[in-house]
């Protein structure tokens, strides 16, 4: 009789979606605390925080580019402890930010910070410092949140058949959803109950206690002993399928800048330089834009708004990993073929950010429920899109190729993220003479970025089909 097959992999799984999780409550304590927390302290501008929500994603972007070959040199295992243990520090250390800009200032109290006159020079001089403290911190956040999606994506790609990985990365994937929603249930009551600084510290910590698990239940599946023969062969299904398939699977690295040579590189770069960025305003300025609208963070409705606009995101986007997988074992189709299907019905999805800010006049709760619908079409686009690199490259280069492609996206967010801070502080200070389709001042440069993620992923699928209009593997001799 034929053993059962284990199910270690969908464990790994688990741990691959709880440090998702993790990385996205990292990044949304700061946006859910600035408007309401921060601001009124360190008196920051909309442009401020532009400038450290655009320059975290620049960060970000610089140390995906070397997080990957990183990953891909250290190894899994290693290499995703040094990321979550660089990423959970610096989110600890913005805890001290407040209090080091009253050293710097000579500030004794905090009632005596927000005392101060808003635009006076002392107000000024506190919102400089902190800033610049804030974007240190923000560094080295980023730099260690780069090397999740490579490790992910690589451990993705040992532990799962080619046909099941987009199914795997949306179910880890969805952790930078339950991440975006569960903190606007817990940030802001971390905040009123501890203090703003103690919510980055009690989160912050939540990454040091998955080391522990990471180092007692990861191995490679060959090595493991939660792996038996009959799931170690469903693993390694592709690389038995064809001669074809192994030298892709097993080939030695690519070296890092004959990566650039490749049309596959460029199709997952501008794939994620044209769409990242949407999903980087919608994760770190929605909760501003509810503000915006009256409800703030401190209050119920806020924290219901973002609460469900990530349900939706949630609950929609666990589509984007069966619907490749419909295509393949239902339609007959080839793996990429189906993946890119997919990814085309998904890149309709955000056309629904053109109501939002129209339908914003009647409720709030319409583009709540539209950006939404749009941010699951992003969810599903990614988990797809980081398929395309292990449908492409050799499992030794595959973290490489999505460090480059986040570190694209990590550019794309920074202009967006800094573009939208200082188009915003315009459009409020020009106020009626600021119009954009019949909206004035700030309504009118909302309206302006929803207008790009709109349209943003039909460019992006069409460039990448006409990169790469088949499946076309690199062999690695």
């Amino acid at each position: 009789m034929k053993k059962q097959m284990t199910n270690w992999r969908w464990w790994i799984c688990v741990l691959l979606f709880c440090a998702t999780t993790i990385n996205y409550l990292d990044k949304q304590v700061l946006s859910l605390t600035w408007k309401d927390y921060i601001a009124p302290e360190l008196h920051w501008t909309d442009s401020d925080y532009g400038t450290i929500a655009g320059f975290f994603s620049l960060f970000y972007a610089f140390g995906c580019l070397f997080a990957g070959r990183f990953v891909d040199w250290m190894g899994t295992k290693k290499g995703f402890l040094w990321a979550i243990g660089i990423w959970s520090a610096g989110a600890c250390l913005h805890a001290g930010c407040g209090w080091l800009t009253m050293q710097i200032e000579g500030i004794e109290s905090v009632e005596a910070l927000k005392a101060l006159e808003t635009g006076s020079a002392a107000a000024s001089a506190v919102a400089t410092v902190s800033v610049w403290l804030f974007l240190i911190c923000r560094a080295v956040l980023a730099l260690g949140e780069g090397g999740n999606f490579p490790a992910s994506i690589k451990t993705t790609a040992e532990y799962f058949p080619r046909k099941d990985r987009a199914l795997a990365t949306t179910l880890f994937n969805a952790g930078s959803s339950i991440g975006a929603l569960s903190a606007p249930l817990i940030v802001p009551v971390l905040a009123d109950w501890f203090g703003w600084e103690m919510a980055f510290v009690i989160i912050g910590l939540l990454g040091f206690v998955w080391m522990f698990f990471w180092i007692f239940m990861y191995d490679k599946p060959q090595d493991s002993k939660h792996v038996n023969q009959a799931e170690l062969e469903y693993i390694q299904q592709d690389d038995a399928a064809s001669v074809e398939e192994v030298k892709p699977a097993q080939g030695k690295a690519i070296p890092f800048l004959k990566c650039f040579r490749y049309r596959q590189t460029w199709s997952f770069f501008f794939g994620k330089f044209l769409t990242d960025g949407v999903w980087w305003f919608l994760l770190f300025w929605a909760p501003a834009y509810f503000s915006e609208c009256g409800y703030t963070m401190q209050t119920t409705t806020g924290k219901l708004l973002v609460f469900s606009l990530y349900t939706i995101v949630t609950v929609v986007s666990f589509g984007g990993g069966y619907l490749p997988k419909y295509f393949v074992e239902n339609k007959g189709m080839e793996p990429y073929a189906g993946r890119m299907r997919a990814m085309l019905i998904f890149a309709f999805f955000p056309l629904l950010a053109l109501f939002a800010q129209p339908l914003q006049n009647l409720s709030v709760w319409f583009p709540a429920v539209i950006i939404g619908l749009a941010g699951a079409g992003h969810q599903s686009w990614s988990a797809n899109i980081f398929s395309t690199v292990g449908d492409m490259f050799p499992k030794s280069t595959i973290a490489t190729i999505t460090g480059i492609g986040n570190m694209a996206g990590g550019l794309a967010a920074f202009f967006i993220n800094k573009g939208a801070g200082m188009l915003f502080d315009y459009a409020a200070a020009q106020g009626q003479a600021f119009t954009f389709m019949g909206f004035c001042g700030k309504p009118a440069g909302y309206m302006i970025i929803f207008c790009y993620c709109a349209v943003a992923y039909l460019l992006a699928w069409s460039i990448m089909k006409t990169l790469v209009p088949k499946h076309q593997p690199i062999i690695q001799e």
